[in-house]
């Protein structure tokens, strides 16, 4: 069999999309708005508006997805928001 030198094979390489996971925050009757807010912003790098935007819909609707990303990424963020007392999940 002859090759040429000059042509080489491309190998295929298959990425696996890597899954997403979620931050859930749940309602309580314990943390205040403030509370909340602040701890959005400094555990899960929130700018304000996106924090009181969140704590509003935790309010309302009784949950809120507040981070997207690797499950390596989201698990020190979800201990420090239930470290503070919040309720908060992976899913």
């Amino acid at each position: 069999m002859n090759e040429n030198p000059d042509i080489k094979e491309k190998k295929k390489t298959v990425e696996r999309p890597s899954i997403r996971y979620s931050i859930i925050l749940y309602n309580d009757d314990e943390n205040t708005f403030d509370h909340v807010i602040n701890c959005l912003m400094r555990i899960c790098r929130h700018e304000f508006i996106q924090a009181e935007q969140c704590a509003w819909l935790v309010h309302q609707r009784g949950r809120c997805t507040v981070k997207s990303g690797s499950m390596r990424d989201l698990r020190q963020m979800c201990e420090a928001l239930l470290q503070k007392g919040l309720t908060a999940q992976i899913e």
